[in-house]
C-alpha cells in the first residue's frame, strides 16, 4: 500500500526522492524514515491519537508528510495534492478528487454518521506543524470525503475509458485501503455449518477476525461499539463496513520476513534449484522436508521440530499490540548448521513466531471487549498450508479460507458493484459475493496445545528480555 502520492498543480508527479526523480512520487507504507517525526507528533497528546492506540506509527501519513516538509522543502512547495494511492487512482479515473472515508477517518477526533462530505481534524494538523495543508480550502489533503463505494463524478472520463478499454461513464466507487478491500472480500465467507444459530448477523460478524497476509499482515475485526485498545489502531467508524467500528492490528513484516530468512541462508540457492527442478516453490519444498524430518526424528507432531529454536518476528518493529517501532527481531537457538534441513527448521520457527504474534493480537483484543473466535485468511501466505495450520493450532481458532483466490480484488469489485447500483449497500454485496472454501481447524491433540502454550510463553519473554537489554545499554551510554 502506498501512503503518499505527491501530485503537482497540473496533475503531474512530484518527486519525494533526494535526487528529484519525478518517477519516485510515492512513499510506501513500510518506509520508517519518519520515526523522529512520529515521536514528536505523539508528544502532543492530541485526542486524535486515541484512535491509534495512543500513538501514531511512522508507517502513517502524518509523520511521513512532516518528514517531507522538513527535509524536502522544494518538493513540499511544489505539491498541490497529497493523496493515498486509492484516492489517486479514483481521481485519475474520474477527475473527481473526493477522498474516501477509509483513508481519512483515522485523522478525525469526531466521527460523522451522515453521507454528506466532510473534512478532517484541522486542529490536529496545525498542532503538529502541518497546518499549511489546509491552505486553499484544504486543496492539499482534500475537502470532500464520502463512504467507500460511493459513485464518483460522472464515472470514467473519456481518456480513462479509452486507456482501460471500457465505456465512458462506467461507474467508479470511492476506494478502500487495500487490506480493507480484502476484508470486504472475505468477512462474510462463512459456511452455513459455522454460522451461530443463536446470533444475529450483526453480532456474528463481530466474532471474526480477517487476516490479509502478504508482505505484511493486517488483522481486522469490527464491532458495533467504539472500543479503544492500547497499541491498536482504531476504532474507525465505517472505514471498512458501514456502521461498524473497525479495529485494525498488524504485523509489519510477515511474507517479507519469511523471504528474508530464506534468501539470506547459505542453503537457499541449493534449495531453490531443487524446488525449480521439481516444479514447486521453495516453500512447498521446505514443507515436504519438514514432514520428512518429523518422520525421521520420530517427532510426536511436526511442530515439535522447533523445540530448540524460537523467533521474535519484529524484524521491522512491532505494529501491534505493543506498538514499538524500535523492537528488533530475535532468533534463539542458532548453531553452525547451514544445511537445507536447518533452513527448513528456521522457516518453521519463523512461521510459528508470526503465529504467536497473531495469538498475542487476538488475546489483546479479546481482553479489551472483542469476542474473536474465528479467523478468515486471504492473501499469498494463506495459500501455504503449513502457515495456516500453525496459525490455527497456535491461536486455537478455526481458520476459514475463501473460495475466491483474489479477495482484495473481490473487495474492489464489491465497491464497483455498489457504485453501479447493483446492490443497495456494501454489506449486502458482501453477503451476496463472499463464499467460503476450506475450513482449517486446530489440532485436537492436547500435546500440540501444551507445546504451543510453552513456546508462546518463551515468545512473550523474548520481547521482555529485549526491553531489559535496551534499558541496560541505555544506562551504560547515559
Amino acid at each position: 500500500m502506498v501512503l503518499a502520492v505527491a501530485v503537482g498543480a497540473d496533475g503531474s508527479p512530484v518527486s519525494v526522492s533526494w535526487n528529484g526523480d519525478s518517477r519516485r512520487d510515492i512513499i510506501v507504507w513500510m518506509d520508517h524514515r519518519a520515526l523522529d517525526q512520529a515521536e514528536r507528533i505523539n508528544s502532543h497528546s492530541s485526542p486524535v491519537l486515541q484512535f491509534y492506540g495512543g500513538s501514531v506509527s511512522s508507517e502513517m501519513q502524518a509523520p511521513k508528510l512532516l518528514w517531507v516538509k522538513e527535509n524536502l522543502q522544494k518538493t513540499w512547495s511544489m505539491v498541490y495534492r497529497w493523496m493515498d494511492l486509492g484516492n489517486w487512482l479514483t481521481y485519475r479515473a474520474t477527475g473527481d478528487e473526493t477522498r474516501s472515508l477509509s483513508h481519512m477517518e483515522q485523522w478525525r477526533e469526531s466521527n460523522p454518521r451522515g453521507m454528506e462530505p466532510y473534512g478532517t481534524d484541522e486542529v490536529f494538523w496545525a498542532e503538529i506543524g502541518l497546518g499549511d495543508l489546509y491552505e486553499g480550502s484544504q486543496a492539499k489533503i482534500g475537502h470532500s470525503v464520502v463512504f467507500p463505494g460511493h459513485p464518483l463524478g460522472s464515472g470514467l472520463t473519456p481518456t480513462s475509458a479509452k486507456e482501460l478499454g471500457l465505456l465512458t461513464g462506467t461507474p467508479v466507487g470511492t476506494s478502500l485501503i487495500d487490506a480493507y478491500a480484502g476484508g470486504l472480500g472475505v468477512m462474510e465467507s462463512v459456511p452455513d455449518v459455522e454460522l451461530k444459530a443463536d446470533m444475529f448477523d450483526e453480532e456474528a460478524i463481530c466474532h471474526r477476525m480477517v487476516l490479509v497476509c502478504g508482505t505484511s499482515t493486517c488483522h481486522m475485526v469490527v464491532s458495533k461499539n467504539k472500543l479503544f485498545i492500547p497499541g491498536v489502531w482504531g476504532p474507525f467508524l465505517s472505514a471498512m463496513i458501514p456502521e461498524f467500528w473497525l479495529t485494525e492490528c498488524g504485523q509489519s513484516a510477515t511474507g517479507a520476513l519469511l523471504d528474508y530468512i530464506v534468501q539470506n541462508h547459505a542453503a537457499a540457492p541449493l534449495l531453490a534449484n531443487q524446488a525449480a527442478s521439481q516444479s514447486m516453490s521453495i516453500y512447498e519444498l521446505m514443507n515436504k522436508i519438514l514432514l520428512s524430518m518429523a518422520h525421521e526424528q520420530n517427532m510426536p507432531f511436526l511442530s515439535a521440530l522447533s523445540q530448540d529454536t524460537h523467533v521474535l518476528p519484529d524484524f521491522h518493529g512491532n505494529r501491534s499490540p505493543v506498538a514499538d517501532p524500535k523492537s528488533k527481531g530475535v532468533i534463539c537457538g542458532l548453531t553452525l548448521d547451514t544445511s537445507e534441513k536447518h533452513l527448513a527448521l528456521l522457516y518453521l520457527a519463523t512461521i510459528q513466531g508470526i503465529a504467536y504474534g497473531t495469538r498475542h493480537i487476538v488475546e489483546h483484543c479479546n481482553a479489551h471487549a472483542h469476542k474473536i473466535d474465528t479467523l478468515l485468511a486471504c492473501g499469498g501466505l494463506s495459500k501455504n498450508s503449513l502457515y495456516i495450520q500453525e496459525h490455527a493450532d497456535i491461536t486455537g481458532c478455526p481458520i476459514i479460507l475463501p473460495r475466491e483466490n483474489e479477495n482484495v480484488l473481490l473487495g474492489a469489485a464489491i465497491l464497483g458493484a455498489v457504485a453501479a447500483k447493483k446492490f443497495a449497500g456494501v454489506h449486502g454485496a458482501m453477503k451476496a459475493l463472499n463464499a467460503a472454501g476450506k475450513v482449517v481447524r486446530p489440532s485436537s491433540n492436547p500435546r500440540v496445545k501444551k507445546y504451543h502454550d510453552a513456546k508462546y510463553q518463551i515468545f512473550r519473554s523474548l520481547y521482555e528480555q529485549q526491553l531489559s537489554h535496551r534499558s541496560t545499554m541505555a544506562q551504560a551510554l547515559h
